[in-house]
Protein backbone atom coordinates (compact mmCIF):
# COMPACT_ATOMS: atom_id res chain seq x y z
CA UNK A 1 0.00 0.00 0.00
CA UNK A 2 1.24 3.49 -0.95
CA UNK A 3 0.35 6.72 0.85
CA UNK A 4 -0.23 10.11 -0.78
CA UNK A 5 -0.92 12.99 1.58
CA UNK A 6 -1.81 16.35 0.01
CA UNK A 7 -1.67 19.01 2.71
CA UNK A 8 -2.29 22.61 1.67
CA UNK A 9 -1.12 25.63 3.65
CA UNK A 10 -3.89 27.83 5.13
CA UNK A 11 -6.66 25.90 3.33
CA UNK A 12 -9.84 25.76 5.35
CA UNK A 13 -13.02 23.90 4.45
CA UNK A 14 -13.35 25.18 0.89
CA UNK A 15 -14.27 22.56 -1.71
CA UNK A 16 -17.28 22.37 -3.99
CA UNK A 17 -18.54 19.03 -2.67
CA UNK A 18 -19.20 20.58 0.74
CA UNK A 19 -21.85 22.79 -0.87
CA UNK A 20 -24.03 19.68 -1.17
CA UNK A 21 -24.14 19.46 2.62
CA UNK A 22 -24.39 23.15 3.46
CA UNK A 23 -27.17 25.69 3.09
CA UNK A 24 -28.12 27.63 -0.04
CA UNK A 25 -25.77 30.48 0.93
CA UNK A 26 -22.68 28.28 1.06
CA UNK A 27 -19.49 29.90 -0.25
CA UNK A 28 -18.57 26.50 -1.64
CA UNK A 29 -21.34 26.79 -4.23
CA UNK A 30 -19.15 29.29 -6.07
CA UNK A 31 -16.05 27.15 -6.65
CA UNK A 32 -15.15 23.99 -8.51
CA UNK A 33 -12.72 21.46 -7.00
CA UNK A 34 -13.20 18.31 -9.11
CA UNK A 35 -10.03 16.58 -7.86
CA UNK A 36 -10.92 16.86 -4.18
CA UNK A 37 -14.53 16.00 -4.99
CA UNK A 38 -13.38 12.85 -6.78
CA UNK A 39 -11.42 11.70 -3.73
CA UNK A 40 -14.52 12.25 -1.59
CA UNK A 41 -16.97 10.56 -4.00
CA UNK A 42 -14.72 7.55 -4.52
CA UNK A 43 -13.94 7.39 -0.81
CA UNK A 44 -15.07 9.33 2.27
CA UNK A 45 -15.81 12.97 3.01
CA UNK A 46 -15.34 14.21 6.57
CA UNK A 47 -17.69 16.90 7.83
CA UNK A 48 -16.03 17.67 11.17
CA UNK A 49 -12.26 17.70 10.69
CA UNK A 50 -10.24 20.16 12.76
CA UNK A 51 -6.60 21.03 13.20
CA UNK A 52 -5.02 20.70 16.67
CA UNK A 53 -3.71 24.28 16.40
CA UNK A 54 -4.54 27.02 13.85
CA UNK A 55 -0.86 27.86 13.30
CA UNK A 56 1.43 26.15 10.78
CA UNK A 57 4.29 24.69 12.80
CA UNK A 58 2.34 23.50 15.87
CA UNK A 59 -0.33 21.94 13.65
CA UNK A 60 2.26 20.13 11.56
CA UNK A 61 4.17 19.05 14.66
CA UNK A 62 0.99 17.40 15.90
CA UNK A 63 0.10 15.81 12.59
CA UNK A 64 3.55 14.32 11.98
CA UNK A 65 4.00 13.04 15.53
CA UNK A 66 0.41 12.02 16.30
CA UNK A 67 0.39 14.10 19.50
CA UNK A 68 -1.17 17.31 20.77
CA UNK A 69 1.03 20.26 19.87
CA UNK A 70 1.97 20.92 23.51
CA UNK A 71 3.52 17.43 23.64
CA UNK A 72 6.07 18.22 20.92
CA UNK A 73 8.51 20.38 22.90
CA UNK A 74 9.58 23.47 20.97
CA UNK A 75 7.47 22.24 18.07
CA UNK A 76 4.53 23.77 19.97
CA UNK A 77 5.29 27.31 18.73
CA UNK A 78 5.75 28.88 15.30
CA UNK A 79 8.81 31.13 15.07
CA UNK A 80 11.45 29.76 17.41
CA UNK A 81 10.39 26.16 16.95
CA UNK A 82 13.07 23.44 17.04
CA UNK A 83 12.31 19.85 16.14
CA UNK A 84 13.04 17.21 18.78
CA UNK A 85 14.65 14.34 16.85
CA UNK A 86 13.71 11.84 19.58
CA UNK A 87 9.99 12.16 18.77
CA UNK A 88 8.81 9.43 16.35
CA UNK A 89 7.03 10.68 13.24
CA UNK A 90 4.94 8.61 10.89
CA UNK A 91 7.05 9.19 7.70
CA UNK A 92 10.32 8.26 9.39
CA UNK A 93 8.67 5.22 10.99
CA UNK A 94 7.43 4.18 7.56
CA UNK A 95 10.90 4.68 6.12
CA UNK A 96 12.40 2.42 8.81
CA UNK A 97 9.97 -0.24 7.68
CA UNK A 98 10.83 -0.16 4.00
CA UNK A 99 8.88 2.79 2.58
CA UNK A 100 10.32 5.20 0.02
CA UNK A 101 9.45 8.63 1.45
CA UNK A 102 9.59 12.09 -0.05
CA UNK A 103 8.05 15.53 0.01
CA UNK A 104 7.56 18.58 -2.18
CA UNK A 105 7.05 22.14 -0.92
CA UNK A 106 6.16 22.76 2.72
CA UNK A 107 6.11 20.07 5.40
CA UNK A 108 7.39 21.43 8.73
CA UNK A 109 8.47 25.06 8.83
CA UNK A 110 9.43 27.79 9.66
CA UNK A 111 10.89 25.74 12.50
CA UNK A 112 14.46 24.48 12.61
CA UNK A 113 15.60 22.26 11.05
CA UNK A 114 13.19 22.73 8.17
CA UNK A 115 11.17 19.59 7.39
CA UNK A 116 13.22 17.58 9.90
CA UNK A 117 10.28 15.32 10.86
CA UNK A 118 10.16 14.19 7.21
CA UNK A 119 13.88 13.71 6.63
CA UNK A 120 14.73 17.33 5.76
CA UNK A 121 16.51 18.10 2.48
CA UNK A 122 17.37 14.43 2.05
CA UNK A 123 13.78 13.56 1.12
CA UNK A 124 12.90 16.76 -0.79
CA UNK A 125 11.88 16.60 -4.46
CA UNK A 126 11.75 20.03 -6.13
CA UNK A 127 13.60 19.42 -9.40
CA UNK A 128 10.75 21.09 -11.26
CA UNK A 129 10.89 24.22 -9.11
CA UNK A 130 8.80 25.87 -6.40
CA UNK A 131 6.79 28.55 -8.19
CA UNK A 132 3.47 26.85 -7.45
CA UNK A 133 3.56 28.39 -3.97
CA UNK A 134 3.06 31.83 -5.53
CA UNK A 135 0.52 30.59 -8.05
CA UNK A 136 -1.49 33.76 -8.65
CA UNK A 137 1.55 36.06 -8.61
CA UNK A 138 3.54 33.86 -10.99
CA UNK A 139 0.64 33.06 -13.32
CA UNK A 140 -0.42 36.71 -13.54
CA UNK A 141 3.09 37.82 -14.47
CA UNK A 142 3.65 35.04 -17.01
CA UNK A 143 0.19 35.48 -18.50
CA UNK A 144 1.27 38.87 -19.83
CA UNK A 145 3.79 37.04 -22.03
CA UNK A 146 2.22 33.67 -22.86
CA UNK A 147 -1.46 33.89 -21.88
CA UNK A 148 -3.35 32.64 -18.84
CA UNK A 149 -3.77 28.97 -19.76
CA UNK A 150 -0.13 28.58 -20.78
CA UNK A 151 0.97 30.26 -17.54
CA UNK A 152 -1.13 27.84 -15.53
CA UNK A 153 0.26 24.94 -17.53
CA UNK A 154 3.81 25.90 -16.59
CA UNK A 155 2.93 25.62 -12.90
CA UNK A 156 1.14 22.32 -13.38
CA UNK A 157 4.14 20.99 -15.30
CA UNK A 158 6.21 21.89 -12.25
CA UNK A 159 3.94 19.74 -10.06
CA UNK A 160 4.27 16.87 -12.49
CA UNK A 161 8.06 17.12 -12.71
CA UNK A 162 8.46 17.18 -8.94
CA UNK A 163 6.24 14.17 -8.46
CA UNK A 164 7.86 12.26 -11.33
CA UNK A 165 11.32 12.83 -9.85
CA UNK A 166 10.10 11.29 -6.60
CA UNK A 167 8.55 8.30 -8.33
CA UNK A 168 11.59 7.74 -10.56
CA UNK A 169 13.86 7.57 -7.52
CA UNK A 170 11.76 4.87 -5.85
CA UNK A 171 13.60 1.55 -5.56
CA UNK A 172 11.78 -1.20 -7.40
CA UNK A 173 9.19 -3.00 -5.32
CA UNK A 174 9.09 -0.46 -2.49
CA UNK A 175 5.82 1.20 -1.39
CA UNK A 176 5.95 4.99 -1.24
CA UNK A 177 4.80 7.74 1.09
CA UNK A 178 4.64 11.17 -0.59
CA UNK A 179 3.72 14.53 0.93
CA UNK A 180 2.56 17.27 -1.43
CA UNK A 181 2.46 20.56 0.49
CA UNK A 182 1.39 23.51 -1.70
CA UNK A 183 1.58 26.95 -0.08
CA UNK A 184 -0.33 29.08 -2.58
CA UNK A 185 -3.36 29.43 -0.29
CA UNK A 186 -1.04 31.17 2.20
CA UNK A 187 -0.79 34.95 1.85
CA UNK A 188 0.04 36.73 -0.34
CA UNK A 189 -1.89 36.37 -3.58
CA UNK A 190 -2.49 38.62 -6.56
CA UNK A 191 -5.34 41.06 -6.04
CA UNK A 192 -8.08 40.40 -8.56
CA UNK A 193 -6.71 36.99 -9.51
CA UNK A 194 -9.82 35.06 -8.52
CA UNK A 195 -11.66 36.72 -11.37
CA UNK A 196 -8.76 37.16 -13.80
CA UNK A 197 -7.39 33.61 -13.57
CA UNK A 198 -10.44 31.55 -12.62
CA UNK A 199 -13.49 33.52 -13.75
CA UNK A 200 -14.88 33.83 -10.22
CA UNK A 201 -17.06 36.86 -9.59
CA UNK A 202 -16.52 38.66 -6.26
CA UNK A 203 -20.09 39.98 -6.38
CA UNK A 204 -21.39 36.40 -6.22
CA UNK A 205 -20.15 36.37 -2.61
CA UNK A 206 -22.71 39.01 -1.66
CA UNK A 207 -24.84 37.60 1.15
CA UNK A 208 -22.56 34.55 1.57
CA UNK A 209 -19.80 35.88 3.82
CA UNK A 210 -19.75 34.95 7.53
CA UNK A 211 -21.66 37.47 9.63
CA UNK A 212 -18.47 38.76 11.28
CA UNK A 213 -17.04 39.99 7.95
CA UNK A 214 -18.20 43.23 6.31
CA UNK A 215 -20.05 42.40 3.10
CA UNK A 216 -18.29 45.06 1.04
CA UNK A 217 -16.54 44.89 -2.38
CA UNK A 218 -13.01 44.94 -0.94
CA UNK A 219 -13.63 41.97 1.34
CA UNK A 220 -15.56 40.06 -1.29
CA UNK A 221 -12.69 40.45 -3.75
CA UNK A 222 -10.19 39.30 -1.13
CA UNK A 223 -12.18 36.14 -0.41
CA UNK A 224 -12.70 35.59 -4.13
CA UNK A 225 -8.93 35.67 -4.70
CA UNK A 226 -8.49 33.08 -1.96
CA UNK A 227 -11.09 30.84 -3.60
CA UNK A 228 -9.10 31.12 -6.80
CA UNK A 229 -6.05 29.78 -4.96
CA UNK A 230 -8.20 26.92 -3.64
CA UNK A 231 -9.06 26.02 -7.23
CA UNK A 232 -5.38 26.26 -8.18
CA UNK A 233 -4.32 23.74 -5.54
CA UNK A 234 -7.10 21.44 -6.74
CA UNK A 235 -5.72 21.54 -10.28
CA UNK A 236 -2.30 20.61 -8.90
CA UNK A 237 -3.83 17.72 -7.00
CA UNK A 238 -5.44 16.61 -10.25
CA UNK A 239 -2.04 16.37 -11.92
CA UNK A 240 -0.79 13.97 -9.22
CA UNK A 241 -3.93 11.85 -9.47
CA UNK A 242 -3.51 11.71 -13.24
CA UNK A 243 0.11 10.57 -12.92
CA UNK A 244 -0.83 7.88 -10.41
CA UNK A 245 -3.49 6.65 -12.80
CA UNK A 246 -1.05 6.62 -15.72
CA UNK A 247 1.46 4.66 -13.64
CA UNK A 248 -1.17 2.14 -12.55
CA UNK A 249 -0.70 3.09 -8.89
CA UNK A 250 -3.91 5.00 -8.16
CA UNK A 251 -5.90 2.11 -6.74
CA UNK A 252 -2.89 0.88 -4.76
CA UNK A 253 -2.66 4.16 -2.85
CA UNK A 254 -4.33 5.55 0.26
CA UNK A 255 -4.96 9.20 -0.65
CA UNK A 256 -5.67 11.78 2.04
CA UNK A 257 -6.26 15.49 1.31
CA UNK A 258 -6.52 18.28 3.89
CA UNK A 259 -5.11 21.63 5.08
CA UNK A 260 -3.32 23.00 8.14
CA UNK A 261 -5.93 25.58 9.26
CA UNK A 262 -8.32 28.21 8.01
CA UNK A 263 -8.14 31.31 5.84
CA UNK A 264 -5.34 33.82 6.60
CA UNK A 265 -5.64 37.58 6.91
CA UNK A 266 -9.28 37.42 7.97
CA UNK A 267 -10.72 38.32 11.38
CA UNK A 268 -11.41 35.16 13.42
CA UNK A 269 -9.71 32.98 10.82
CA UNK A 270 -6.13 31.65 10.98
CA UNK A 271 -4.64 31.83 14.48
CA UNK A 272 -8.08 31.64 16.13
CA UNK A 273 -10.00 28.76 17.70
CA UNK A 274 -13.27 29.66 15.99
CA UNK A 275 -14.55 27.27 13.34
CA UNK A 276 -13.25 29.33 10.44
CA UNK A 277 -9.76 29.10 11.96
CA UNK A 278 -9.69 25.39 12.83
CA UNK A 279 -12.13 23.65 10.50
CA UNK A 280 -10.55 22.06 7.40
CA UNK A 281 -11.47 19.98 4.39
CA UNK A 282 -10.70 16.27 4.68
CA UNK A 283 -11.31 13.46 2.21
CA UNK A 284 -9.80 9.97 1.85
CA UNK A 285 -9.78 7.40 -0.95
CA UNK A 286 -8.59 3.81 -0.51
CA UNK A 287 -10.20 1.31 -2.90
CA UNK A 288 -11.08 -2.01 -1.34
CA UNK A 289 -11.02 -0.51 2.14
CA UNK A 290 -13.12 2.68 2.13
CA UNK A 291 -16.58 2.21 0.72
CA UNK A 292 -17.17 4.95 -1.90
CA UNK A 293 -19.52 7.84 -1.24
CA UNK A 294 -19.44 7.82 2.55
CA UNK A 295 -20.02 11.07 4.47
CA UNK A 296 -18.61 10.90 8.00
CA UNK A 297 -19.77 13.13 10.85
CA UNK A 298 -17.24 11.95 13.46
CA UNK A 299 -15.08 14.69 14.95
CA UNK A 300 -11.51 14.24 13.76
CA UNK A 301 -8.35 15.92 14.98
CA UNK A 302 -5.71 15.83 12.24
CA UNK A 303 -3.16 14.42 14.69
CA UNK A 304 -5.18 11.19 14.31
CA UNK A 305 -3.69 10.78 10.83
CA UNK A 306 -0.22 9.66 12.02
CA UNK A 307 -1.43 6.49 13.78
CA UNK A 308 -3.91 5.96 10.93
CA UNK A 309 -1.14 5.86 8.33
CA UNK A 310 0.95 3.46 10.40
CA UNK A 311 -1.93 1.10 11.15
CA UNK A 312 -3.04 1.15 7.52
CA UNK A 313 0.51 0.11 6.58
CA UNK A 314 0.34 -2.72 9.12
CA UNK A 315 2.94 -1.20 11.43
CA UNK A 316 2.95 -0.69 15.21
CA UNK A 317 2.03 2.74 16.54
CA UNK A 318 4.62 4.32 18.88
CA UNK A 319 3.38 4.83 22.44
CA UNK A 320 4.10 8.56 22.10
CA UNK A 321 1.25 8.94 19.61
CA UNK A 322 -1.75 10.06 21.63
CA UNK A 323 -3.90 10.50 18.52
CA UNK A 324 -6.44 7.78 17.78
CA UNK A 325 -6.26 5.85 14.53
CA UNK A 326 -9.15 6.41 12.16
CA UNK A 327 -8.85 2.93 10.71
CA UNK A 328 -12.01 1.59 12.44
CA UNK A 329 -13.95 4.56 11.07
CA UNK A 330 -12.52 4.10 7.58
CA UNK A 331 -13.23 0.39 7.43
CA UNK A 332 -16.83 0.77 8.58
CA UNK A 333 -19.51 0.74 5.90
CA UNK A 334 -21.83 3.28 7.47
CA UNK A 335 -22.07 7.04 7.08
CA UNK A 336 -22.95 9.65 9.68
CA UNK A 337 -21.64 9.16 13.21
CA UNK A 338 -19.52 6.01 13.09
CA UNK A 339 -17.59 6.01 16.38
CA UNK A 340 -19.85 7.11 19.27
CA UNK A 341 -16.77 8.35 21.13
CA UNK A 342 -15.80 10.90 18.47
CA UNK A 343 -18.19 13.68 19.44
CA UNK A 344 -15.74 16.51 20.13
CA UNK A 345 -12.32 17.85 19.26
CA UNK A 346 -9.85 19.82 21.43
CA UNK A 347 -7.82 22.63 19.90
CA UNK A 348 -5.35 25.16 21.24
CA UNK A 349 -2.88 27.91 20.59
CA UNK A 350 0.19 29.46 22.16
CA UNK A 351 2.74 31.68 20.40
CA UNK A 352 2.50 32.51 16.72
CA UNK A 353 4.42 35.73 15.91
CA UNK A 354 6.96 36.50 18.68
CA UNK A 355 6.82 40.29 18.27
CA UNK A 356 3.02 40.45 18.44
CA UNK A 357 2.97 41.28 22.16
CA UNK A 358 5.30 42.90 24.68
CA UNK A 359 7.82 40.42 26.03
CA UNK A 360 7.23 38.12 23.04
CA UNK A 361 4.47 36.45 25.08
CA UNK A 362 1.90 34.03 23.65
CA UNK A 363 -1.86 34.26 23.59
CA UNK A 364 -2.80 30.99 25.30
CA UNK A 365 -6.14 29.42 24.39
CA UNK A 366 -7.75 26.01 24.55
CA UNK A 367 -11.13 25.02 23.18
CA UNK A 368 -13.52 22.13 22.88
CA UNK A 369 -15.85 21.93 19.90
CA UNK A 370 -18.92 19.70 19.72
CA UNK A 371 -21.74 19.53 17.20
CA UNK A 372 -23.76 22.04 19.20
CA UNK A 373 -21.25 24.19 21.07
CA UNK A 374 -17.88 25.89 20.96
CA UNK A 375 -16.28 26.59 24.34
CA UNK A 376 -13.02 28.57 24.56
CA UNK A 377 -10.76 29.47 27.48
CA UNK A 378 -8.55 32.54 27.02
CA UNK A 379 -6.01 32.03 29.80
CA UNK A 380 -4.64 35.60 29.60
CA UNK A 381 -7.61 37.82 28.71
CA UNK A 382 -5.65 41.02 29.38
CA UNK A 383 -3.49 40.30 26.33
CA UNK A 384 -4.41 41.21 22.77
CA UNK A 385 -5.42 38.04 20.90
CA UNK A 386 -4.33 39.37 17.50
CA UNK A 387 -1.30 41.17 18.87
CA UNK A 388 -0.70 44.70 20.08
CA UNK A 389 -2.85 47.30 18.30
CA UNK A 390 0.01 49.83 18.14
CA UNK A 391 -2.42 52.57 19.18
CA UNK A 392 -5.28 51.49 16.93
CA UNK A 393 -7.49 50.70 19.92
CA UNK A 394 -7.76 54.50 20.15
CA UNK A 395 -10.30 55.66 17.56
CA UNK A 396 -8.34 58.91 17.11
CA UNK A 397 -5.11 57.18 16.10
CA UNK A 398 -4.29 57.60 12.42
CA UNK A 399 -3.74 54.08 11.03
CA UNK A 400 -0.80 52.98 8.91
CA UNK A 401 -1.35 53.30 5.20
CA UNK A 402 -3.70 50.95 3.42
CA UNK A 403 -0.69 49.69 1.45
CA UNK A 404 1.30 48.83 4.59
CA UNK A 405 -1.63 47.02 6.20
CA UNK A 406 -2.20 45.13 2.97
CA UNK A 407 1.38 43.86 2.68
CA UNK A 408 3.17 44.22 6.06
CA UNK A 409 1.84 41.95 8.80
CA UNK A 410 3.88 43.47 11.64
CA UNK A 411 2.62 47.06 11.52
CA UNK A 412 -0.34 46.26 13.81
CA UNK A 413 -2.20 43.21 15.14
CA UNK A 414 0.72 41.07 14.00
CA UNK A 415 -0.95 37.71 14.53
CA UNK A 416 -3.33 38.43 11.68
CA UNK A 417 -1.68 38.25 8.27
CA UNK A 418 -1.54 41.43 6.23
CA UNK A 419 -4.39 41.59 3.74
CA UNK A 420 -6.80 43.92 1.95
CA UNK A 421 -9.50 42.85 4.44
CA UNK A 422 -7.32 43.73 7.43
CA UNK A 423 -6.50 47.11 5.87
CA UNK A 424 -10.13 47.87 5.08
CA UNK A 425 -11.39 46.99 8.56
CA UNK A 426 -8.73 49.05 10.33
CA UNK A 427 -9.38 52.06 8.13
CA UNK A 428 -13.15 51.78 8.65
CA UNK A 429 -13.06 50.76 12.31
CA UNK A 430 -14.80 53.92 13.56
CA UNK A 431 -17.89 53.52 11.40
CA UNK A 432 -20.93 52.57 13.49
CA UNK A 433 -21.80 49.40 11.59
CA UNK A 434 -18.17 48.23 11.56
CA UNK A 435 -17.35 48.89 15.24
CA UNK A 436 -18.91 45.66 16.60
CA UNK A 437 -17.27 43.57 13.86
CA UNK A 438 -13.92 45.21 14.55
CA UNK A 439 -14.23 44.41 18.27
CA UNK A 440 -15.03 40.78 17.50
CA UNK A 441 -12.05 40.40 15.21
CA UNK A 442 -9.41 42.59 16.84
CA UNK A 443 -10.46 43.32 20.43
CA UNK A 444 -9.67 41.65 23.74
CA UNK A 445 -11.72 38.64 24.79
CA UNK A 446 -13.08 37.42 28.13
CA UNK A 447 -11.67 34.44 30.01
CA UNK A 448 -14.46 32.20 28.76
CA UNK A 449 -16.37 32.14 25.49
CA UNK A 450 -19.32 29.89 24.75
CA UNK A 451 -21.29 29.80 21.52
CA UNK A 452 -24.51 27.93 20.82
CA UNK A 453 -23.84 26.89 17.24
CA UNK A 454 -27.40 25.71 16.72
CA UNK A 455 -28.67 29.30 17.04
CA UNK A 456 -25.46 31.17 16.26
CA UNK A 457 -23.49 29.38 13.52
CA UNK A 458 -21.08 32.31 13.12
CA UNK A 459 -20.31 32.54 16.87
CA UNK A 460 -21.31 36.17 17.18
CA UNK A 461 -22.90 36.07 20.64
CA UNK A 462 -20.93 34.87 23.66
CA UNK A 463 -23.36 33.20 26.07
CA UNK A 464 -20.77 32.09 28.65
CA UNK A 465 -22.26 34.28 31.39
CA UNK A 466 -25.91 33.47 30.77
CA UNK A 467 -27.51 31.45 33.60
CA UNK A 468 -29.36 29.16 31.21
CA UNK A 469 -26.02 27.95 29.82
CA UNK A 470 -24.27 27.41 33.15
CA UNK A 471 -24.72 23.62 33.12
CA UNK A 472 -23.45 23.13 29.59
CA UNK A 473 -20.53 25.47 30.25
CA UNK A 474 -19.57 23.48 33.33
CA UNK A 475 -19.86 20.20 31.42
CA UNK A 476 -17.68 21.42 28.56
CA UNK A 477 -15.12 22.83 30.98
CA UNK A 478 -14.87 19.48 32.76
CA UNK A 479 -14.47 17.60 29.47
CA UNK A 480 -11.84 20.02 28.20
CA UNK A 481 -9.83 20.00 31.43
CA UNK A 482 -9.96 16.22 31.57
CA UNK A 483 -8.19 16.05 28.20
CA UNK A 484 -5.67 18.76 29.08
CA UNK A 485 -4.70 17.08 32.36
CA UNK A 486 -4.65 13.59 30.90
CA UNK A 487 -2.40 14.73 28.06
CA UNK A 488 -0.15 16.77 30.37
CA UNK A 489 -0.77 20.19 28.88
CA UNK A 490 1.78 22.55 30.54
CA UNK A 491 -0.81 25.30 30.48
CA UNK A 492 -2.74 23.51 33.23
CA UNK A 493 -0.12 21.23 34.80
CA UNK A 494 2.82 23.63 35.30
CA UNK A 495 3.30 26.77 37.36
CA UNK A 496 4.96 28.74 35.93
CA UNK A 497 3.98 27.38 32.54
CA UNK A 498 6.89 26.81 30.16
CA UNK A 499 5.12 28.78 27.43
CA UNK A 500 5.52 31.95 29.51
CA UNK A 501 9.34 32.03 29.52
CA UNK A 502 12.36 31.25 27.34
CA UNK A 503 12.82 29.42 25.08
CA UNK A 504 9.05 29.29 24.43
CA UNK A 505 8.65 33.03 24.96
CA UNK A 506 10.99 36.00 25.16
CA UNK A 507 13.31 37.35 22.49
CA UNK A 508 13.72 35.07 19.51
CA UNK A 509 17.46 35.67 19.39
CA UNK A 510 17.82 34.15 22.87
CA UNK A 511 16.53 30.87 21.54
CA UNK A 512 18.66 31.15 18.40
CA UNK A 513 21.84 31.51 20.43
Amino acid sequence: MNILFAFADDWGRYASIYAEHEGPDSINKLISTPSFDRIAREGALFMNASVPAPSCTPCRSSLLSGQYFWQTGLGAILLGAVWDETIPTYPLELEKNGYHIGHTYKVWSPGKTANAPYGGKRTAYVTGGANFGKFSHHATKRAQEIGIEAAKRELLDEVRMNFDSFMESRPEGKPFCYWWGPTNTHRTWEQGSGKALWGLNPDDLMGRLPAFLPDVPEVREDVCDYLGECQALDTGLGIILQRLEELGELDETLIVVSGDHGIPGMPRGKCNLYNIGCEVALAMRWPGHIQPGRVIDDFVNLMDLAPTFLEAAGMPVPESMTGRSLLPVLLSEISGQVDPGRTFVVTGRERHVPSARKGELPYPQRAIRTEEYLYIINFEPDRWPMGAPRGLDNPNTVPPSYEDLHWKTGVAYAEMDASPTKAWMIHHRNEEEIKPLFRLGFGKRPYEELYDLRKDPFYMENVADRPEYSDIKKKLNVELMEVLHKQQDPRVTENPCRFEHAPYAGPLQAFQR
